[in-house]
Parts: structure tokens; sequence; C-alpha cells
């Protein structure tokens, strides 16, 4: 039996989903969280197949929520869905890990075959945004090894350069310290570095501290 996680700060939205792919799905296990901190506390509490994640709610947006997710449990599975086209974040929830994207005003028949394919292990985005993200890997090719972080990532980087403890990072960010470990680690591998020392000699040569 799947289990499947609904975050929306909308509690007749969630409702509706959670009736919709209860009649398209049987024998699923459907939670709910209202916003992205219980998100987060449910996803490290419990597994779930898949995650449903707005991507419009209050305090950190679902893109934060969803590159936390993937920190925190990166086998996870996250269905993006937004009332924004997916021209306009498609293509960063998909750098970030996402498994799929789905307009809101999307049809059961859609829901459906998104989650289908998700639950799959499958990706589900239309083809213009698999194209701009083979065309943005080209061109990742001629970038340095810092403009490819994302932007906590970059972050997260100039704070350890700035000689910054994990503790002190991650009370600034509202992070926890096992998060910002993992942060240094992608950090880390990204860039080719081995440690603290290299990041902030490397830091110094590019001059990337504010």
């Amino acid at each position: 039996m799947a289990r499947i996680l609904i975050a929306d700060d909308h509690p007749l939205f969630r409702r509706g989903l959670k009736d919709a792919i209860t009649e398209l799905f049987k024998g699923m296990e459907i939670a709910e969280a209202a916003n992205g901190q219980e998100v987060l506390k449910m996803v490290l509490k419990a597994d779930y197949d898949v995650v449903i994640l707005d991507i419009s709610m209050p305090g950190r947006n679902g893109l934060e929520i969803l590159e936390e997710v993937k920190q925190l449990k990166p086998a996870t599975r996250v269905l993006m869905m937004s009332f924004h086209p997916e021209s306009q974040y498609a293509l960063q929830a998909l750098k970030l890990g996402a498994h799929g994207y789905l307009t809101k005003d999307g049809t059961p028949r859609e829901l459906q075959l998104a989650l289908k394919k998700v639950l799959s292990g499958h990706k589900h985005f239309n083809t213009v945004v698999m194209e701009q993200l083979v065309s943005e890997l080209q061109r990742d090719q001629s970038k340095k090894p810092h403009e490819l972080l994302t932007v906590r990532e970059l972050e997260v980087l100039k704070m350890i350069a700035a000689g910054k403890k994990l503790t002190c990072i991650a009370e600034e960010l509202s992070l926890s310290v096992s998060s910002v470990s993992t942060y240094r680690i992608r950090i880390l591998k990204k860039m080719g570095l081995q440690s603290n020392a290299e990041l902030v000699r490397y830091s110094i040569e590019e001059n990337i501290l504010d």
C-alpha cells in the first residue's frame, strides 16, 4: 500500500485532492500537512512514497521544502503542484530533485497519470522542460564549480568560508545541524573539494565572499 503526503495550506484543496486520489487509486494511505514545517516533521517520522507539495505556501516556499525533503530522505519522490504554469517553476523543481510537476487546474486523468509515473519511479515533466534541462547541463560544463550550486548551497558555502561553525549556520538559517552538514557534503562533492580549508581557499581565489 502506497503512502502519500499532501502538503498544501488550503484545507479545502487538500480535501478535494485526497478525495480524488482515493477515488482514482484504491488502498492509498494519505496524510496531510498544512505548511512546510509540518512536512519536514512528518517526513522525518515516516517514509512516504510520494509527497505532493504545493509551491506557494506561507513561510518557506515549496521549492525550499523540496530541497530539504531531498536532504532528509533522498529516496522520497516529490510531485510539485501549483497554479503557476509549468514553464515558471518546473525546471527549477526538476533540478532540485522533484519527480514531477502538475498544475492545479489539471484534470483527474492528468493527476492519475502523474501519480502513476512518479510512484513507478519515472519523471512527469513535459518535453519542453526536459529539453531545457539538457540545454542547461550542456551550458553547465563551462561554468565554474560554485556557479553550479543552488542558492541555499552558495549561502552555506559563504558562511563556511567566513569561518562560521555548523551550529551557528544552522541557527541563522533555521535548519538542523545535520541538514547543514549534508549541505556541506553536497557542496564539497559538487565542487570537487575535500575540506573546509579548500572551500576557504577557493572562496578567496574566486572572490565570492560578501
